[in-house]
């Protein structure tokens, strides 16, 4: 009953679609009309991927971070390393381009060489003031801006770390955006318009290398390049599966065809993220491009079956209604199957992720009505395929390639297996060597100039993400004493971490302030003692009055309550395992330095959240995939209703994932937010061969009156063509994002490409491999004795 439910449904769908033509067609074109206009709500991300739960525990210490502290990621450094600029004519540039920041739209201070304030001691009126390190009037004078670099290296500790480096002479100034502009395109517009020519002008006046970086920095350039490739990845698919399906149907009408479905396809793609108004991410970019190469697998499965059926009796009629009513219910499974591996990430509870699978998932279904509509209804106005465009049906080397496929399954089984159990254990072996890596630039093009300012700020200061320690003192204001001192233990165990910084924080400035009362004495340079307080306190009480733009520096390390102070140190480009030591170091340290029923001490920093995130989306990679699974099963055994079927299709789909893992671990590529996502997308498309086999296997047994052998063959005849089609399509298509400039991209497209390779053969030879093994007991004894096959069946229904 349900088997011609199923049927007749469809063969419903192929009547209303062949006497609706014109009124679907024009739908189509509204539709993308509707959708081309929502794309006016696009626009690129200005935040970090947050791959975390929102509720997550370490979402919740930043986000409180950040109610008490503001953004913490609005710091610009531009670093230069060249004694040169101590010279007059270098100097005024300087002088310039800091000046010129200085007074941007959105700067809220600079910290420079130029500017820098010292404290000196005013014994007469017992308070500190802040005095320019620089005489302006005296920079043209060479031996003086020398007497100030001897000054600012050798007697002014405050600033080491901070703005220059003592062992290497690298110096850099610190501009601080506002944080209100950090997460918006104001970002952008400072950066394009203000930094970026200013800093080329500098160079080209003196000849002197600049260096910048900061987070605000490093993501403008980085959403720049992003938008860039966007353009670039949907080209080369259109390009490369244009040329491919050309190439394999050698029929200029059929890729025409193909290339409109799919050109509206990513139109669609684009509409849907603007009708959600979602931004365009590292992740939600990729979108169109893969819509494109998932898309023409649809038009080749739908033509290839047209053009058989057209070759076999030459009715166009019939061969139309059979494309929607038989073919239309295999891609719609393979399609759905494709839908649930992108929608898997739907799970995660990441609203990155989140956005890409939804998204993902409904265009993908989106393509698939769009191209179960347009093909069928395109080629009803048409005159039938000449005999040229059915020649690819029969080409020599497609024949070769069925015939030993055919070979190796009828008689070489034991080898598959073998091969098989070999292959399997070569994974498991190179799986056990997996790494788990992720940064915040990580993912970031290593050929773009900004990486290679970041390891000059990583060799020169450490690093140039921020790592945020905030401490709560629940009873009593924080800037006390015995705080100070702790606090200070802490920034020892943060100084003696080489991948991190030195520390920033009021204790910091705490001890300027006690060498500013010796006078300026380096050695001094310390928390003042118990009896020292007093008198440096008193001198000290001017310096938190200050309410213009920059004059207190430090007031942003300690909340307005005075409950709450900031430490900030930089880390460098470390791994998870790196940075899961690192903080465990730490927090040991703080149990032993802070008594939790006086202080909450928390690590947090955009850094440390990416970090947590990438051990996240790892920890909930197997619980995805295993949901996918099941997913796909669950809607295999549906339709089929064969549960030794769905076992054989998801054991043939199962080893590429395990061998690409094992290459992972063999070749070092580390799991990280874009290698994650390999898996489940590669397992919803590699099964869709096997559903389309088995969808057609499950037809001929019908009509063979159950003979398993016979039924396997035709079966493997019939889908094999388009199997290697898509498949070659589908590799070379995803080969395209190994063009990108992102080592997470290149790993996505490489390893998914990798995947379905493997996924290829073991479709076309292990599944129907172990069809026959699976069902031998239901192998007549004809079949057994009988090597006459008949492999040109018609469907006669």
């Amino acid at each position: 009953m349900g088997k011609r439910f199923r049927v007749g449904f469809w063969e419903g769908v192929a009547r209303l679609i062949l006497r609706n033509r014109i009124f679907i067609l024009a739908g189509i074109v509204l539709l993308t009309v509707f959708l081309g206009w929502q794309c006016k709500n696009l626009g690129m991300t200005y935040n970090e991927a947050n791959l975390l739960p929102q509720k997550h525990i370490a979402n919740r210490q930043y986000q409180d971070f950040l109610s008490k502290f503001g953004e913490e990621g609005n710091l610009v450094v531009i670093g230069v390393k060249d004694d040169k600029l101590f010279t007059p004519e270098a100097y005024a540039a300087w002088n310039e381009l800091m000046q010129g920041l200085k007074k941007a739209q959105g700067v809220d201070l600079v910290v420079s060489l130029n500017d820098l304030k010292k404290i000196e001691k005013d014994t007469v009126n017992q308070k500190f003031n802040m005095v320019p390190l620089v005489d302006q009037g005296k920079t043209l004078d060479p031996a003086y801006l020398k007497q100030v670099r001897d000054e600012l290296f050798h007697k002014l500790p405050f600033y080491q770390g901070l703005l220059f480096n003592k062992e290497s002479g690298s110096l850099r100034s610190a501009i601080y955006l506002n944080k209100k502009i950090v997460n918006t395109e104001a970002r952008k517009t400072f950066v394009l318009e203000e930094i970026v020519p200013r800093v080329e002008k500098f160079e080209k006046q003196t000849g002197i290398d600049l260096r910048v970086s900061g987070m605000p920095y490093i993501r403008t350039i980085n959403a720049e390049d992003m938008k860039g490739e966007i353009g670039l990845f949907i080209g080369a698919a259109l390009l490369t599966v244009s040329l491919i399906f050309f190439f394999f149907f050698r029929s200029y009408r059929a890729t025409f065809i193909s290339i409109c479905i799919l050109i509206v396809g990513v139109i669609w793609s684009f509409g849907t993220l603007g009708f959600f108004e979602y931004r365009i991410t590292i992740l939600t970019g990729i979108i169109p491009p893969l819509i494109i190469v998932i898309g023409i697998c649809n038009c080749i499965f739908l033509i290839n079956k047209y053009q058989q059926e057209i070759k076999n009796h030459q009715n166009q009629a019939k061969a139309l209604q059979r494309v929607i009513s038989k073919i239309g219910v295999s891609t719609f499974m393979t399609n759905m199957t494709t839908a649930m591996g992108f929608a898997t990430f739907m799970i995660t509870g990441n609203e990155l992720l989140f956005e890409f699978g939804l998204v993902t998932s409904i265009n993908v279904m989106s393509v698939y009505i769009l191209t179960l509509l347009i093909v069928p209804i395109v080629y009803s106005f048409m005159p039938m395929p000449k005999a040229k465009h059915l020649y690819h049906l029969s080409k020599n080397y497609i024949s070769s390639l069925l015939d030993w496929v055919e070979y190796t399954v009828r008689n070489r089984r034991k080898t598959v297996y073998t091969i098989y159990a070999l292959m399997l254990v070569f994974s498991v072996v190179g799986v056990t060597q997996m790494k788990v890596s992720g940064s915040l630039i990580g993912e970031m093009p290593k050929s773009a100039s900004f990486f290679k300012d970041i390891l000059f700020f990583e060799e020169e200061f450490n690093g140039v993400m921020p790592l945020e320690v905030m401490i709560h003192q629940k009873k009593g204001k924080v800037v006390s004493p015995k705080t100070l001192e702790k606090m200070d233990e802490l920034q020892q165990t943060i100084d003696s971490i080489p991948e991190l910084s030195s520390p920033m924080s009021v204790v910091n400035f705490a001890k300027y302030l006690n060498q500013s009362f010796y006078n300026g004495n380096p050695e001094y340079y310390q928390l003042p003692s118990s009896q020292e307080q007093a008198f440096v306190l008193s001198y000290a009480k001017s310096m938190f009055k200050g309410k213009g733009k920059g004059d207190n520096l430090m007031k942003s390390y300690v909340d307005s309550t005075s409950h709450y102070a900031r430490m900030t140190t930089f880390m460098k480009d470390i791994g998870t395992d790196k940075m899961a030591l690192i903080e465990k170091r730490l927090e040991k340290r703080i149990a032993q330095i802070f008594p939790k029923d006086r202080y909450e001490v928390t690590l947090t920093g955009k850094a440390l959240v990416f970090q947590k995130g990438t051990s996240y989306l790892v920890d909930n990679l197997i619980e995805s995939i295993i949901f996918a699974i099941l997913m796909i099963a669950g809607l295999m055994l549906y339709m089929f209703r064969n549960l030794k079927m769905i076992l054989v299709a998801v054991i043939t789909n199962i080893l590429p994932l395990c061998i690409t893992s094992g290459l992972m671990g063999y070749l070092g590529i580390p799991l990280k937010p874009s290698t994650i996502l390999v898996f489940s997308i590669a397992f919803g498309i590699s099964v869709d061969n096997a559903i389309q086999f088995m969808a057609k296997y499950r037809h001929d047994l019908i009509l063979n009156n159950g003979k398993v052998r016979r039924s396997v063959v035709s079966a493997l005849r019939e889908t094999g063509i388009s199997a290697f089609y898509t498949s070659v399509v589908l590799i070379l298509g995803f080969a395209v994002f190994t063009l990108s400039s992102f080592s997470g991209t290149i790993a996505l497209g490489g390893l998914i490409s990798c995947t379905l390779l493997f996924a290829m053969f073991a479709n076309l030879i292990v599944l129907p491999s172990l069809v026959l093994t699976f069902e031998k007991k239901q192998l007549s004894k004809e079949e057994l004795i009988d090597d006459e096959i008949i492999v040109d069946d018609v469907d006669n229904e």
